[in-house]
């Protein structure tokens, strides 16, 4: 393979050396590391088919890759597997303007296509998620990823309006409209086929140009901050807000990420007395300034109802008036960001259960995670979002953790299995799901859902090659 790959490539876009290759034996979680066979950079279409092609002929393992950040071993290869390393795939194919789509090969990072409709001079936006800003945008949306514009627009899967695929023959299929049309529009009124790619990490197909949703982008905006001292009023603040479609995005952290951010790098179990327990972030857009106005007005409403019924707030303050204060808070000043305080503790570890569910029990589930994350010795880090209007969110439980230290790893990741079976047991789903927690889940998961899974995969990679092992299909 290496000889194959050296030939079509050119030998300085193949690893092989195991100290070059080093990098992606891991990402940021508990994972164990795996040693891969080779890495191959790749640019174009083509290559990736007669790699692929290739791969099935010798029943080499292929897992696509661009970041490797921090998705619990879904991007590391099979032991002595290729890595397709897709970060040089990265052309903004197309922007269509007045049709408000963008056609973006998988290496497009979150920063790039910002900095391409800035400077295009393009008054349209994206999500942001709460990840690095050299993510893929193509593959947080592949894997259901969230972000600052779900409250509206729901995960960003569902803004996806057409995909092109390498099958594990090596042919080469498009979804949606654009398998008719030069007009990539949306996903209709073909049968949603762009379904069989999504969530599957890989495992059914490699995605090499997908069609991403893009959102017009208002002249007014405000980010807004609100202390909360309560997780029950912070959720309840939360499904009054989305009630009255005024905010475009509406998150909630725990009391850690502040301390982190003035700089306390492993903050304690237990919040301290009187400490703010929450705080909420609102974005509101408008077109006008009585618009923005009107939106406050009502912000200010729903907090005085909560207020009402015994929970404490503080005052909105923009996130301009807080960054004076604590300077840590500009991470969250624009989007997309690198939150340094979690990337950059000195461990090295970060990890999560991160999962969907209804808002109706965010708070019992945040309640009863923090306790089981303070008695097993770590502070609390809840990111919790509602999405889609409201009718559902996410619930995300963040640990770090020193990589080094065999007895953290060990405890994080008891802690982990014992945050998922909490969650699950209240009707929580967790994304981005690592292959430890499929195998947890999978005999809770219909039947007949798990059946199917298998013949699709086994229909679409009948070799099993691609990214094999990470959906417990195998």
């Amino acid at each position: 393979m290496r000889e194959f790959l050296e030939q079509l490539l050119g030998t300085e876009n193949v690893l092989h050396e195991p100290e070059d290759m080093a990098a992606y034996r891991e990402d940021f979680t508990e994972v164990e590391p795996v040693d891969p066979g080779l890495v191959a950079f790749v640019t174009k279409t083509e290559q990736v088919q007669a790699i692929v092609r290739k791969a099935g002929k010798q029943g080499m393992p292929v897992t696509a890759r661009v970041a490797g950040t921090n998705i619990g071993g879904l991007a590391l290869a099979s032991e002595g597997g290729l890595i397709l390393d897709l970060s040089r795939m990265n052309r903004v194919v197309e922007v269509n303007a007045d049709d408000m789509y963008a056609v973006l090969e998988p290496g497009v990072t979150q920063q790039q296509i910002k900095d391409h409709l800035r400077e295009n001079d393009l008054p349209l936006t994206l999500g942001f998620s709460l990840a690095p800003p050299y993510t893929s945008v193509a593959l947080n949306a592949l894997m259901g990823g969230l972000t600052n514009r779900s409250l509206k627009y729901g995960d960003q899967s569902l803004w996806i309006s057409g995909l092109e695929v390498v099958l594990a023959d090596g042919s080469l299929v498009r979804t949606g409209s654009w398998a008719l049309s030069d007009s990539a529009y949306g996903l209709v009124p073909f049968p949603d086929l762009s379904g069989l790619f999504i969530g599957w990490v890989g495992t059914t197909g490699i995605v090499t140009k997908v069609v991403f949703q893009l959102w017009p982008l208002h002249p007014l905006n405000k980010r807004l901050f609100i202390l909360s001292y309560g997780i029950k009023g912070t959720y309840d603040a939360m499904r009054r807000l989305c009630r009255t479609e005024t905010c475009d995005d509406i998150g909630g952290l725990s009391w850690p990420s502040a301390k982190m951010m003035l700089g306390v790098k492993r903050p304690h179990p237990e919040p301290a007395a009187g400490d703010p327990i929450f705080f909420l972030y609102v974005d509101l857009t408008a077109e006008t300034v009585a618009e923005m106005a009107a939106k406050e007005d009502v912000l200010r409403d729903v907090l005085s109802e909560v207020r009402r019924g015994g929970e404490r707030f503080e005052a909105p303050l923009e996130v301009g008036e807080l960054v004076k204060v604590n300077p840590g808070l500009a991470a969250f000043a624009d989007f997309p960001t690198d939150l340094e305080f979690l990337t950059s503790h000195g461990g090295g570890g970060l990890t999560w259960i991160g999962t969907y569910g209804p808002l109706s029990r965010f708070a019992e589930a945040a309640e009863a995670g923090s306790a089981v994350m303070a008695r097993r010795g770590f502070a609390p880090l809840i990111v919790s979002r509602p999405m889609r209007g409201g009718h559902f969110g996410v619930l995300r439980l963040i640990s770090i953790f020193d990589k080094k230290d065999a007895d953290e790893v060990r405890r994080v990741r008891e802690l982990n299995l014992e945050l998922l079976r909490l969650l699950q047991a209240r009707g929580f789903i967790m994304y981005k799901t690592p292959a430890w927690a499929w195998k947890e889940l999978a005999p809770k998961i219909d039947p007949g859902m798990l059946s199917l899974m298998r013949r699709v995969k086994g229909l679409l990679d009948p070799a099993g090659i691609m990214n094999p092992g990470k959906l417990g299909l195998d």
